[in-house]
């Protein structure tokens, strides 16, 4: 990991308020030390900490992770009830789901139109709508 990049991922979690511990940095790195966006899951972020030699348990991870979120670093989107994946684009946008190789991009919001919602219920408000299109290949 160059120095760029744990810079990069150490000013990162100073945006946010977030302590940089050594295992928040080094994750951090791997997720903004380039500069671009990425989808990623628990796992595969774990693998390529495991594969820059970076000591962190998958519960580390998945702690970690939930940490990025609840400071609004990462997004969260699940997919199906069993997988969830994340993303360092945190503007409103919709998703491609690739079923045959199960990954996650970005579809162009430009050429999304939601021209009407339900009312929430009674007591509660829209935080929120997620739009992920399953794609397959033909």
């Amino acid at each position: 990991m160059t120095s760029d990049a744990v810079q990069r991922g150490s000013d990162w979690l100073n945006q946010a308020g977030l302590r940089p511990t050594r295992q928040r940095v080094a994750l951090a790195a791997l997720l903004v030390g380039d500069g671009k966006h990425r989808h990623f899951t628990a796992e595969s972020l774990f693998a390529a900490a495991q594969a820059e030699g970076e000591s962190v348990s998958l519960a580390t991870v998945y702690n970690t992770l939930r940490a990025f979120c609840d400071v609004g670093l990462i997004q969260e989107v699940t997919v199906d009830g069993s997988r969830s994946y994340f993303d360092t684009n945190t503007h409103d946008h919709p998703h491609f789901f690739w079923e045959d190789d199960g990954h996650l991009t970005d579809a162009p919001s430009e050429d999304l139109v939601i021209s009407k919602l339900p009312n929430a219920p009674d007591g509660a408000e829209i935080a929120s709508v997620d739009v992920v299109i399953r794609l397959r290949r033909k």
